[in-house]
């Protein structure tokens, strides 16, 4: 059978910010894919630390992926927006643009286009700090948008940010930077990933 090509938006959680190359979920999720015999090439990720959704709208636009058409598409975008205290208004405008640019590289088919949820980076060492419950909800609210923006245009939807939390009794799940999710933490993720990829190929 013919490759199969996943295309990863987003930021630091997507390209894996302190983890190897290997153990980033897009990575991990094509491995676990193999595994059940459905062959993927290498994913393409146009993501980088510190992105808004702004800023993957505007790195997509001038440096589009390399096809028009992919079997996969993974989202996952917001926690600099909230980290920066952008509005959830502009959230939800340009979350919006994002999936719809999703859907189209999906070959406008929405089953085939995943959104992640924001991870809750309160429960880092990096965020000790911090007013931990007002980023724990203020996530929440973020993941609230993404959601009904997910359903509203048919996509489908895994929530990692109850996962994420476990890192409260797991500091394994924690990267050694003390704020990214480490390689462990991401394939709990792509364990989710690849079986729901998997139904919609088949």
């Amino acid at each position: 059978t013919d490759p199969k090509y996943y295309l990863a938006l987003g930021d630091s959680y997507t390209i894996g910010q302190s983890v190897l190359v290997e153990d980033r979920f897009p990575m991990q999720t094509v491995k676990a894919l193999a595994a059940l015999s459905v062959n993927f090439t290498t994913p393409e990720i146009i993501a980088q630390t510190g992105w808004t959704t702004g800023n993957l709208i505007n790195a997509i636009t001038t440096n589009p992926p390399k096809r028009l058409t992919y079997d996969a598409v993974s989202l996952l975008i917001g926690v600099n927006n909230q980290y920066h205290s952008l509005s959830q208004a502009q959230y939800a405008t340009e979350f919006t643009t994002l999936l719809k640019t999703a859907i189209g590289y999906a070959g406008n088919n929405a089953k085939r286009v995943f959104v992640l949820s924001i991870p809750d980076y309160s429960v880092t060492p990096y965020a000790s700090s911090f007013n931990n419950a007002l980023i724990a909800s203020q996530i929440d609210s973020f993941n609230v948008i993404n959601l009904n923006i997910a359903k509203e245009n048919g996509v489908h939807y895994l929530n990692i940010t109850t996962s994420t939390r476990e890192a409260t009794a797991d500091p394994s799940l924690v990267a050694t930077d003390g704020l990214h999710p480490s390689g462990k933490e991401y394939k709990k993720w792509a364990d989710f990933l690849a079986p729901m990829i998997m139904a919609v190929l088949q």
